[in-house]
């Protein structure tokens, strides 16, 4: 008896999805716009509901199960066919990579620990005159001190800082400590 149920559902089953095919296509063909992939995801759908036809639980929902299929055939179509681009074929928007990057915040780290080695006075001064932008007058009156102490303090200081980077280049030693590594066991 059962096999008799089965059997009459399967006709059932093949009925309705013949009836269907048109319906799927043009849904398919709305989504693709190519008369063949539209073809080929019609028949894609029947062929999966055939193979899981145990899983339609309510015959009245053949339509919302199918065209769920479809949605997924679709789905996987287009995650099959995306257009992916080789990167060494791209060009770059912008000139800001992560190398050039991580350079630069390399070398803003030992600017400031060079300036940070410098002398309070020294210190004071560039800090107020190249990266507050301040006038010489004007980090004169802050500190009160004489206009020309602060021009010396500024030559001096930028001569020092000069010198580091240049020996720290040169003898490729990093400004900050190297960052010593333990062994775990």
């Amino acid at each position: 008896m059962k096999l008799l149920n089965l059997v009459c559902r399967s006709e059932q089953l093949t009925k309705k999805l013949e009836e269907s095919r048109p319906r799927l296509y043009r849904m398919a063909y709305a989504w693709t716009h190519s008369a063949a992939l539209a073809d080929d995801l019609a028949q894609e759908t029947i062929v999966k509901a055939l193979s899981k036809a145990s899983q339609l639980r309510d015959p009245q929902a053949i339509n919302t199960w199918l065209f769920r299929i479809l949605s997924n055939c679709w789905r996987d179509y287009l995650r099959k066919h995306k257009e992916t681009e080789d990167i060494e074929n791209m060009t770059l928007l912008s000139e800001i990579t992560p190398e050039s990057s991580h350079e630069e915040q390399q070398l803003i780290q030992k600017v400031r620990d060079a300036i940070i080695k410098l002398p309070e006075g020294q210190r004071q001064v560039v800090a107020l005159v190249d990266l507050e932008g301040f006038t010489y007058l004007e980090v004169s009156n802050i500190l009160e001190v004489p206009v020309g102490t602060v021009m010396s303090r500024l030559c001096r200081a930028h001569n020092t800082l000069r010198d580091r980077l240049l020996r720290d280049a040169e003898n490729n030693i990093p400004a900050t400590k190297p960052t010593r590594f333990r062994r775990v066991k």
